[in-house]
């Protein structure tokens, strides 16, 4: 009697990547769905979405249609905004630069679909993210980096947890990006040569200080200017068009670079300095999460990434609570922004991370 085949749900968006790994999946044995979120957009910008826009909607379904496996459309809009878009806007008013991808990946991807997956009948979710997926002498199941330094996703990914990774596949951790393209070729894919979408998807083309000024203007209040030792340069036109370590687009008529230092919420103030002064040698991080079921030790040293495309900086990690650790840093670094996730790896390996809040 012949075996069953594993079922696995792909989580398609009409791009390359996730078309790819549909694709190797159907060719390594597997029973295949493809599954798509339709998620929240503004009224009337419906076809701002990069992740779900008719565009690449399309692309989705004749992919799926091309490579001979079923295709969904799962409705994701109300939760999304409930939990995504809400944790970006929040994060603004509370003077943070917050990630909404590392929240997509936590709570809508792998619990919102993972769970529509499993309920199909599925025993995996795949998704088109450059990550390997390992386990180790423990049998625990490890995120590695991608053998494609460009493309790494392990960063967006720290926040699963094992019995999500039970559940998980990422077919292209092995591949560069080249390399899938020319999968994609070679399998007569329509999708070969569609661009990346570099933006976060709901925000459409204008940006997201645009964006806030439509949905969240009360996040958007002038207010002074200072240099660390508080004298009054100028006036910010709102907390939430300004980042850490930003230089340009302040505003200020003066023969010294400034760049941003901090947001003092509670005085509507932004804070700003010349570039000795962006460095700093310590952080603490939040609602930490250890890939691997908990942290390596009370005090361990490791290589961590502050943001996306950020280099690793080596530091000793200290547990203050499971879910709470401070980095002191080696080496004073700079941009270090309350909102972003701080991710621990020891060499390929990715232990966990959280959000940066000092």
């Amino acid at each position: 009697m012949s075996q069953e085949k594993e079922t696995v749900v792909v989580a398609m968006s009409g791009g390359v990547d996730s078309s790819v790994a549909a694709a190797l999946l159907v060719e390594r044995g597997y029973q295949v769905i493809g599954m798509m979120l339709r998620l929240w957009s503004e009224t009337g910008r419906e076809s701002d979405n990069r992740c779900c826009s008719p565009d690449a909607m399309a692309q989705a379904r004749r992919v799926a249609a091309m490579l001979s496996i079923p295709f969904y459309v799962v409705d994701a809009q109300e939760i999304f905004h409930d939990i995504v878009v809400s944790h970006f806007i929040n994060g603004y008013a509370q003077g943070a630069t917050p990630n909404p991808c590392v929240v997509c990946n936590r709570q809508i991807r792998f619990d919102f679909l993972l769970k529509r997956a499993l309920a199909l009948g599925a025993q995996y979710l795949a998704t088109g993210h450059y990550v390997r997926l390992e386990r180790d002498a423990y049998d625990r199941f490890q995120i590695k980096r991608a053998v494609y330094t460009p493309k790494d996703q392990s960063y967006v990914l720290h926040v699963l947890k094992q019995e999500q990774l039970a559940h998980a596949l990422f077919p292209l951790g092995e591949f560069t990006k080249p390399e899938v393209r020319q999968l994609a070729q070679l399998c007569h894919l329509p999708v070969a040569e569609r661009p990346e979408s570099q933006d976060l998807c709901f925000l459409g083309d204008d940006g997201y200080r645009q964006f806030l000024l439509r949905n969240a203007p009360e996040t958007l209040n002038p207010g002074p200017i200072l240099a660390t030792d508080g004298v009054v340069l100028g006036e910010h036109q709102g907390l939430a068009f300004y980042t850490i370590g930003q230089r340009k687009g302040l505003g200020l008529s003066s023969l010294e670079a400034y760049y941003v230092i901090e947001k003092d919420l509670a005085k509507n103030a932004l804070i700003v300095g010349g570039q000795a002064e962006l460095g700093k040698r310590e952080l603490t991080a939040v609602n930490v999460n250890w890939v691997g079921g908990g942290a390596p030790a009370e005090h361990f040293r490791a290589q961590v990434k502050i943001r996306y495309k950020a280099a690793d900086v080596p530091a000793l990690v200290s547990v203050v609570h499971p879910d709470q650790v401070h980095v002191a840093f080696e080496q004073p670094v700079r941009d270090i922004t309350p909102g972003q996730a701080a991710v621990f790896y020891n060499d390929q390996v990715c232990l966990g991370g959280g959000t940066i809040t000092s």
